[in-house]
């Protein structure tokens, strides 16, 4: 077999292989073999009918095709392996000559991972918000926790504001009503904005037995995003009680003996969500500083491959689960579909350069991956999908999806390589100390950069290949 490699652009390639036809021997004894367990001749015993026979009842054509058919990945994957070439997605193969007893030619077009040449990033300086925790935050979260602990008791009066009622609920649609706009006896805090819009205003004033009918845009269900007539009547009002902020309250609320040591744990905790915010935000900004280093040529047909796997998996995944269809999303983010289309395309792009940047990265710093850092990662993809950790890595396996997962831990490591090697600043000028962050967190960060949490691409997948 003879090969040449012909570069179309920097991402597609085009091989010329030519193969002697004596290297399509095993191929056409195979093709005979499957076509004598197919086909039935009088006078013959299945499976033993001579080539002759075979040639002259089907025609050589049909046993040429299904050779070919047969030879041709291994052909193709030779010439691939010959020319060190890393393919992205299928090729496009087109079989130029065929001369029975003589040659086959064919050639295939193919995506192939673009060279990249990473240059010095240790330069990279970034900014992120500062780690700041006020008084008001604690008090915040500490009456976040009060109200988890508030109790109720009904009484006989109008609801105002800070009220639970229970209510039941009837919504119309022209007139009619929805087989699905139905609900009794939900319990509502007046002013906690749970429910739909322009409920507040409808209940209070209301003692219990009272109803009254007001105009709101529907949030879910068959009619989400249409306007409904929505019939609410009160069936008690009941008034929330707040326990005293006392060292009661912190023995009730926690395991801390006093108020005190209750807001010292609620500043820590803030302290530690913002931190984690904070490196979040430097993993953002460093990426996005790399790949502005980095001359990274996209695969056309990889990225209309990625664009249209994402808007399938919004439409038909993410609004299909919340009954909204696209257009109606768009209506709700107030964005024109030229505007969606754009944002798509964008981010389709930057996931798949950010891909391609830490593969070369991950080769680059010989990064590699074993058993305990796959595991962890995989725990806590497990917890994220809420699966246990056995259903997620059975339906990992299954799905062979192990080299996915490996990927994704790589690029995490490469990237926390990058973010060590930059230098980065709070608002304060303060140098930001990221060594203690965990690689895994930052492999989500490389994840989201790449494609949507909820839904790996298709796109992302033949990049892996």
């Amino acid at each position: 077999m003879k090969s040449a490699v012909e570069t179309l652009n920097p991402t597609r390639v085009r091989l010329t292989v030519e193969v002697p036809f004596e290297e399509l021997k095993d191929s056409l004894d195979a093709a005979y073999k499957k076509i004598n367990q197919q086909v039935t001749v009088k006078g013959f015993r299945k499976g033993k009918i001579p080539a002759r026979v075979i040639d002259q009842r089907f025609g050589r054509g049909a046993v040429l095709e299904e050779a070919v058919n047969d030879a041709l990945p291994k052909f193709y994957t030779d010439a691939v392996n010959k020319a060190e070439l890393d393919p992205l997605g299928q090729p496009e193969v087109d079989i130029t000559e065929l001369k029975d007893g003589e040659t086959l030619n064919f050639t295939a077009e193919v995506d192939v991972r673009p060279t990249i040449e990473i240059p010095d990033y240790s330069g990279i300086e970034v900014e992120v918000d500062a780690v700041e925790v006020t008084d008001e935050d604690v008090e915040k979260a500490v009456e976040q926790l009060r109200e988890r602990f508030a109790s109720t008791t009904p009484v006989e009066r109008a609801a105002e504001d800070g009220d639970v009622v229970t209510i039941d609920l009837e919504a119309k649609v022209d007139g009619e009503v929805l087989e699905d706009g139905i609900a009794n006896g939900v319990s509502y805090t007046i002013g906690s904005g749970e429910l739909l819009d322009g409920i507040d205003d409808a209940v209070k004033g209301l003692e219990a037995g009272g109803e009254a009918t007001f105009t709101s845009e529907l949030k879910g269900g068959s009619a989400a995003g249409r306007e409904a007539e929505v019939t609410v009547k009160v069936t008690q009002v009941a008034a929330r009680e707040l326990p005293e902020l006392d060292d009661d309250f912190a023995q009730l609320a926690s395991e801390f003996d006093t108020l005190e040591e209750l807001r010292a744990d609620s500043r820590k905790r803030l302290e530690n969500m913002k931190q984690f915010d904070q490196a979040t935000q430097a993993q953002e900004r460093v990426l996005d500083k790399l790949l502005e280093l980095v001359e990274v040529p996209v695969p056309e047909k990889l990225l209309e491959d990625e664009i249209n796997t994402r808007k399938h998996n919004l439409e038909h995944h993410q609004l299909g689960q919340m009954g909204l269809t696209l257009d109606k999303y768009l209506e709700i983010q107030g964005k024109t579909a030229e505007e969606f289309d754009t944002e798509t395309r964008e981010a389709a792009v930057k996931g798949i350069k950010t891909q391609f940047v830490l593969d070369e990265l991950v080769n680059k710093e010989k990064l590699g991956v074993n058993q305990e850092e796959l595991t962890e990662h995989l725990m806590r993809r497990a917890a994220s999908s809420g699966m246990s950790p056995d259903q997620f890595a059975q339906a990992v396996v299954q799905q062979n999806q192990v080299p996915m997962l490996v990927g994704e831990v790589a690029r995490g490591k490469a990237l926390a390589v990058v973010v060590e090697a930059a230098t980065v600043k709070d608002t304060n000028g303060e140098i930001v100390d990221l060594d203690d962050e965990d690689e895994d967190e930052t492999a989500e960060t490389a994840e989201t950069a790449e494609a949507p949490a909820e839904n790996k691409g298709e796109g992302e997948e033949k990049a892996e290949a």
